[in-house]
C-alpha cells in the first residue's frame, strides 16, 4: 500500500469500493473531495475461494477493478489499492481494511451498499471494531429501492415478478404510453418461447469480444498461477472490462441480436455458446452499465423499427423487472434464505459439474461451455444444469455454491434467489410457483441435444431411458405429498397414477443407481 504514504490523518472519507461497484457516477462517490478523500480498493484471495470461483470469474472482475482503479487515478483522486500478489494482503476484506485502518484514520468509511450480505457483515464489523461510522449509500445502479421492494411486498399472500414489473414499467414509463402499455399487453413471454428449426439458428453474428490489453493480459497470468485449481479455462477470455467496452458491447447487441433475441431466447443448440442473447448481465452487475439505459436503447430500437415488440419487450422485462425483482428478494429475506431447503435435498452435488465428462449431451455441452467461457444463457441454467440437480436431489446450497462460483456475472444477490429459489425450489416457492420440474422432452423440444445423445427422452426405465426422464418421475414419487397440493403440478402428479407399482420401483431403482454412478 505505496500509495498510503502521504495520506495524513486527516483523511475525511474512505471510500470503499467493491469488485461489483464499478460505478464512476455512485452516490459513495458523489461529493468525492480529492483534496481530503481516498478511495479504497483491495484485490484479496477470499473472494476466489470462499466458493471456488471459476478462473473466468476471478479474472473479470480483478481486470476490471484495475482499470476503474486507474481510470479513479486518472481524475486525480487517490486510490488505495492492494494487489492480489501484494506480499502482506491477509487475503480477506475485512483483513485488507483493518491493515488500512492502522495506518490511517479517516472520519468516516464510505460505501454503497453491497450486493453480499456476507460481506456486508464483515466490513461492519471492522467499522464498529475502529469506532468509525460507515455511512451505507443506496446502489444507484439499480431503478428500485429494497424499501420499495418491502413495501410492494408487504401484505401480499404471494410474491409475483409481473406484478411488481408492471410497477416498474410505470415508474420508467418504457414501452408505455401514458397509463397503458404498447401494444395493449405488459407481457409477450408467449411469443418468446421458439424452437430452431431442423437446420439449426441462422445467421447467429460472432460476438463482440474483445482483446486482453496489459492490464487483462497480465491478470490472466495471475489468476492462472494463484488459483491453478479453480475451475475453468482463460483461453477465451474476452469479456468487457471497462465502461467503454461495455457500451460497445451494448451497441452490437441491440444492433446485431436483439431482433431475434425474443424469439429464439429459450432456445438451444449444440456448440452455439452465445445465439442471439445479449451477453451484457455481468457488465450489468459490475456496475460498467445502468440497467436504465440498456433498457432505453432496446426501446429505442422498437421505435426505430428495427426489433420487434415481443424481443423489446422479453428484454426489457428481465433487465427492469426480474433483476429488481431477486434482488428485492435477497435483501428482504437474508440471512435465513440461504440455509433453505423445502425439498429435503441432500445428496451431493455430481461430479460432472466440475469435470464436464457425461453421456448426456445436453449436461455435457453446457457445464463445458460454463466451464470454458464462465457463461450459459438462462434456459441452459435453468432446464439443463439447474433441472438436472433438482431432480438429481443435490443439496441447494451446494449447487447455490456452483453457481455463484463458474459465472462470470454471478453476484450473490443475483445469483441466489434464481438457483436458490427459481431453479431448486428450496425457498418453498417464494420465488416461483411451482418446482421447475420436466423430463428430457422439454430439452428435446428445445434443442438438438437429444439426436446426438445416446439416451432416449421418452424412455423413463432401462438401459437407454434419459437420466432426466428417470429422475423426473423419481421427483414425483419424491414429493407426491407436497406437490399434489400445488394447483399447477396436479396434473403431472396424476400422471403417477397411470404407472403401476412394479414400474414405480423400476424408477426408483434406477435413478437410485444413476445418483450412485454420478457420484
Amino acid at each position: 500500500m505505496a500509495h498510503e504514504a502521504h495520506m495524513s490523518n486527516s483523511l475525511r472519507h474512505l471510500v470503499l469500493i467493491l469488485g461489483d461497484q464499478l460505478d464512476a457516477d455512485a452516490l459513495a462517490l458523489a461529493d468525492f473531495d480529492p483534496a481530503q478523500d481516498a478511495l479504497w480498493m483491495a484485490e484479496v484471495a477470499e473472494e476466489s475461494t470462499h466458493i471456488p470461483s471459476s478462473k473466468q470469474r476471478s479474472a473479470l472482475f480483478l481486470s476490471a477493478m484495475r482499470h476503474f482503479a486507474a481510470d479513479q487515478r486518472a481524475l486525480g483522486r487517490t486510490v488505495l489499492y492492494t494487489l492480489l500478489d501484494a506480499a502482506a494482503n491477509t487475503g480477506t476484506l475485512a483483513g485488507e481494511l483493518t491493515r488500512t485502518l492502522t495506518q490511517i484514520q479517516p472520519q468516516k468509511l464510505v460505501l454503497t451498499a453491497p450486493g453480499d450480505w456476507r460481506v456486508l457483515k464483515a466490513l461492519q464489523a471492522v467499522a464498529r471494531e475502529h469506532d468509525l461510522p460507515l455511512e451505507l449509500k443506496d446502489d444507484t445502479h439499480f431503478i428500485t429501492t429494497v424499501r420499495e421492494f418491502a413495501a410492494h411486498a408487504h401484505g401480499r399472500k404471494q410474491l409475483r415478478l409481473e406484478y411488481f414489473y408492471r410497477e416498474v414499467r410505470r415508474k420508467t414509463g418504457l414501452l408505455m404510453e401514458g397509463k397503458n402499455p404498447i401494444g395493449g399487453q405488459w407481457n409477450f413471454d408467449a411469443d418468446n418461447r421458439g424452437a430452431f428449426p431442423a437446420s439449426g439458428p441462422e445467421k447467429v453474428p460472432p460476438p463482440l469480444r474483445f482483446a486482453p490489453d496489459a492490464i487483462t493480459t497480465e491478470v490472466i497470468a495471475l489468476v492462472k498461477q494463484r488459483f491453478a485449481n479453480n475451475p475453468g479455462q482463460l483461453d477465451s477470455f474476452a469479456w468487457p472490462v471497462s465502461r467503454t467496452q461495455a457500451l460497445a458491447a451494448l451497441e452490437a447487441f441491440i444492433r446485431e441480436r436483439l431482433p431475434l433475441f425474443g424469439q429464439y431466447q429459450d432456445a438451444m443448440w449444440q456448440g452455439e455458446v452465445w445465439l442471439y442473447h445479449s451477453h451484457l448481465s455481468a457488465a450489468l452487475n459490475l456496475k460498467l452499465l445502468h440497467p436504465l439505459e440498456v433498457a432505453r436503447a432496446a426501446e429505442q430500437a422498437y421505435h426505430r423499427g428495427e426489433a420487434p415488440l415481443e424481443a423489446v419487450e422479453g428484454f426489457i422485462r428481465q433487465v427492469i423487472g426480474w433483476r429488481e425483482y431477486v434482488r428485492g428478494i435477497y435483501w428482504t429475506q437474508m440471512p435465513e434464505y440461504i440455509e433453505k431447503n423445502a425439498l429435503q435435498a441432500e445428496h451431493p452435488l455430481p461430479v460432472v459439474y466440475w469435470t464436464g465428462e457425461s453421456e448426456m449431451a445436453c449436461m455435457r455441452d453446457a457445464v463445458q461451455q460454463t466451464l470454458a467461457h464462465g457463461y450459459a444463457h438462462h434456459i441452459q441454467r435453468l432446464m439443463v444444469t439447474g433441472l438436472y440437480a433438482l431432480l438429481f436431489g443435490a443439496r441447494p446450497q451446494e449447487v447455490h455454491a456452483w453457481y455463484l462460483g463458474v459465472y462470470v456475472d454471478a453476484v450473490e444477490w443475483v445469483e441466489l434467489p434464481n438457483t436458490l429459489g427459481m431453479s431448486q425450489f428450496a425457498d418453498g416457492g417464494l420465488m416461483a410457483s411451482k418446482p421447475y420440474a420436466a423430463t428430457g422432452k422439454y430439452i428435446q423440444r428445445m434443442s438438438n441435444y437429444c439426436k446426438g445423445c445416446r439416451y432416449k427422452p421418452d424412455l423413463r426405465t432401462g438401459p437407454d431411458a434419459c437420466p432426466m426422464t428417470t429422475l423426473y418421475w423419481d421427483f414425483l414419487l419424491r414429493h407426491e405429498p407436497l406437490l399434489v397440493q400445488n394447483p399447477r403440478m396436479v396434473m403431472q402428479v396424476r400422471n403417477l397414477q397411470r404407472i403401476s407399482d412394479a414400474e414405480k420401483d423400476a424408477i426408483r431403482a434406477q435413478a437410485a443407481a444413476h445418483r450412485q454412478r454420478a457420484g
